[in-house]
């Protein structure tokens, strides 16, 4: 019997596909010689032909009819910001002496809150000031300016110090200072009002005028030393959206370019908080025209950074950039833009350096390239065209106001800012939160400040000023009434002092649109003869409008305090200017909040502890 898996007749059986199981289960295999690749792959200089060979497999033949640029002109218009205005209030000339930063920020520094003086660490720094200045130039009258600018010692049984008495490392340091130093923010207001520098001192005549002359110097000291609206109602910052608003106008061709600064919060101002304003409007202000146009030919190079992949296969890199341990998502399209740009598109982008002051506003007038045929090409902008294009792509553009099908602004703003800026902690700190049980939001004081100027934990100082009232009523000395009774009657309870309520009302006679507007605690206390008063807030940003004569409502959008709430800060801040100049002033900061929050305030309601 023959065996059907023996073949007797190889070549028979191949030609006439007899088994068509030979072909599948035979198959032609190389044979190596050792198992290391590494010198079948390596490039060596001793092998043109595998070079040359590499060099058609990657493309480096496949030339195209590409000139290289050799040279290039171009025209930049540039101009500068002229004027400035922050939020609605009037129109000014920009400050090009410190940051846009600093004078978008800047607040008027707390001094006082109510009747209270506030920021006595400032105070004693401008008196202790003055007074250095007085003894180097004039002469010893120390003890004359304390005595008519003191510093007063608070009253332990006076309700309208409970600021300071309320709070133990307050009061030593305002007693410790007491009628020992004078007060120099009181002198810097009189001055500042149009005061003599002399005015109740017993200064010879001799030395009255180096007195005023020093005065003078004393007022220019602080007024450089923080940077603060002279009007404490002209700044950027409105408090019903707890955020800042401005915008700046530069001059252009017979008019003027507006840049609006809308919902300004984050702290960190730069070109990309801007945006144009279609059309032109009038100058206001008068002011020198600041336009330029430079005419500038130059040869551009190849753009290139350290570990740019190398575009011949052959050439040594030096390794600085691994690319490999970049990791993009299918989301974050700017670093996959950048990895196309460095892996495929770099050699193909070329730098035409040309300088630009900051503060700027410059746009390309025209640029044309010659490469080394002689062609000369007139370059576009890659961003050009319909500004509502959602096609359209640029970078650093600024967005134009409205949604008009108009051409695009091509211009590049370059913001007068520092790259870095010292900031402080925060001297205030405020949380709003949305209470559904309540059915209202609560302004939480998470940090405030005390009149000696230093900050304390809101809740901190509302236990310490409610023991104060209550040691003042004389609350600890009262006897509950004996009663058989296991629970009680509870009309509402009570918050901690630093919860400030905002409560929705109507906006006028609109009855579809709701505003939250500050209301207010009253402070009751069993067995209390005084009348009932309402608790303030004691941070700047809730006393919107208490101070003023007579007291103003404050109202904040309902639409600013999200489910999430919202957290306000207020610190101080200081950065460097040209040629090292200083700038400090006082700004806000808007963050997003942690979620909603519960006070715990009801009404009507049951004690099982009457005691």
């Amino acid at each position: 019997m023959a065996d059907p898996f023996v073949i007797a007749d190889m070549v028979a059986a191949l030609s006439q596909r007899l088994f068509p199981t030979v072909t599948l289960w035979n198959r032609l295999e190389a044979r190596p010689r050792t198992e290391n690749f590494d010198q079948a792959l390596s490039a060596e200089i001793r092998d043109p032909l595998w070079m040359l060979t590499r060099q058609v497999q990657l493309g480096e033949f496949a030339g195209d009819d590409a000139g290289s640029p050799i040279s290039a002109q171009i025209r930049m218009d540039t101009t500068r910001f002229t004027e400035f205005q922050p939020a609605s209030r009037p129109v000014g000339a920009f400050p090009h002496d410190a940051p846009l930063e600093a004078t978008v920020e800047q607040l008027v520094l707390p001094f006082g809150a109510a009747d209270q003086k506030m920021s006595l660490d400032l105070r004693l720094l401008m008196g202790r000031r003055w007074l250095r200045m007085l003894a180097k130039h004039v002469g010893d009258f120390a003890a004359d300016y304390r005595k008519k600018y003191p510093i007063d010692a608070p009253d332990a049984t006076d309700e309208f110090d409970a600021a300071i008495v309320a709070h133990q490392a307050a009061w030593q340091r305002v007693a410790a200072v007491a009628g020992r130093t004078m007060d120099g923010y009181e002198f810097y207001r009189h001055l500042a009002a149009g005061g003599d520098a002399v005015d109740g001192i017993s200064v010879p005549p001799a030395q009255q005028t180096a007195t005023r002359d020093q005065a003078a110097r004393f007022v220019g000291w602080f007024d450089e030393l923080f940077l603060q609206p002279t009007d404490p109602n002209d700044n950027a910052w409105l408090p019903e959206r707890l955020e800042y608003s401005f915008s700046a106008t530069a001059t252009e061709d017979s008019a003027q370019r507006r840049y609006t600064g809308a919902e300004y919060y984050q702290g960190r101002l730069d070109w990309y908080s801007l945006d144009v304003e279609t059309g032109l409007v009038a100058a206001s202000v008068a002011a020198p025209d600041p336009r330029e146009t430079t005419l500038k030919s130059f040869v551009p190079v190849e753009v290139a950074y350290e570990g740019m992949p190398n575009t011949r296969w052959w050439t040594f890199e030096d390794r600085k950039t691994n690319f490999g341990q970049i990791t993009p998502n299918t989301t974050e399209l700017g670093k996959l833009l950048f990895i196309e740009f460095a892996l495929v598109y770099a050699n193909d982008w070329f730098l035409l350096p040309h300088s630009l002051p900051a503060g700027s506003i410059a746009d390309i007038g025209g640029l044309v390239v010659t490469n080394v045929f002689g062609e000369r090409t007139w370059i576009d902008a890659a961003g050009s065209g319909d500004d509502e294009d959602w096609q359209r792509w640029a970078m650093f553009g600024n967005s134009t106001v409205g949604d008009e099908s108009i051409a695009a602004d091509q211009s590049l703003l370059i913001v007068p800012t520092v790259p870095k800026i010292q900031e402080g902690d925060p001297i205030e700190e405020v949380a709003l939160v949305r209470d559904e049980q309540a059915n209202m939001v609560w302004a939480v004081e998470s940090s405030i400040p005390l009149p000696t100027g230093r900050s304390v934990p809101g809740r901190e100082a509302a236990h310490q000023t409610t023991a104060f009232h209550h040691g003042l009523a004389g609350a600890a000395s009262i006897v509950p009434t004996a009663s058989a009774a296991n629970i009680s009657y509870r009309v509402m309870s009570s918050v901690d002092e630093n919860w400030i309520p905002f409560v929705p009302v109507h906006v006028g006679s609109n009855t579809r649109e709701v505003q939250l507007q500050r209301a207010a605690m009253p402070r009751i206390i069993e067995g209390d003869t005084r009348p009932v008063r309402k608790i303030e807030p004691r941070s700047t940003i809730l006393r919107t409008g208490l101070d003023a004569t007579p007291p103003e409502t404050y109202h904040v959008h309902e639409e600013e305090v999200t489910r999430a709430g919202v957290r306000v800060t207020m610190s101080y801040q200081r950065a460097r200017w040209y040629g090292g100049k200083t700038v400090n002033w006082l700004g806000a900061r808007k963050w997003t909040g942690r979620g909603s929050g519960s006070s715990g305030l009801s009404f009507d309601y049951l004690d099982n502890d009457p005691t």
